[in-house]
């Protein structure tokens, strides 16, 4: 069993899994509205270039979202995707790709318990926090 965060986008997402496949290095999988098998209902107001799943894996979690056929273009407020890199360096990559039209909330530096932390939201409107452990506090 896992916990998977899982983000609305408003029209945006296939962008952002885009974004996010090549930050992390992996393949997105996006199922569009229009693949879905003829007969199945689409959700209302969905356009058929919409997404209605997308996802990336790394190491046996997800990252998964979808287009909000609601389109509201609300933020993405009260949750963040939180990366655990395997080291400082890789945190720092990730969080400078992210930071690419971002708002960066608290730019990567140590902390007490993170010889690199830091927090931005970036340009889809996702609020990230990228770290790494201390040597001696092994993955979060």
């Amino acid at each position: 069993m896992s916990f998977n965060p899982y983000v609305f986008f408003s029209g945006d997402c296939a962008e952002a899994f885009a974004f996010y496949g090549d930050v992390f290095g992996v393949e997105p999988r996006i199922m569009r509205t229009s693949d879905m098998p003829p007969g199945e209902e689409a959700m209302p107001g969905a356009a058929a270039d919409s997404v209605m799943h997308a996802s990336i894996e790394l190491n046996g979690a997800y990252l998964m979202g979808s287009d909000d056929p609601t389109g509201d273009g609300g933020a993405k407020l009260g949750v963040a995707v939180s990366y655990s890199a395997s080291d400082a360096a890789d945190a720092r990559r990730v969080f400078a790709a992210l930071a690419e039209g971002a708002t960066v909330t608290m730019p990567m530096e140590a902390t007490f318990w993170s010889p690199a932390f830091g927090t931005l939201t970036d340009r889809f409107g996702v609020s990230w926090m990228v770290d790494t452990p201390a040597p001696d506090q092994g993955a979060s």
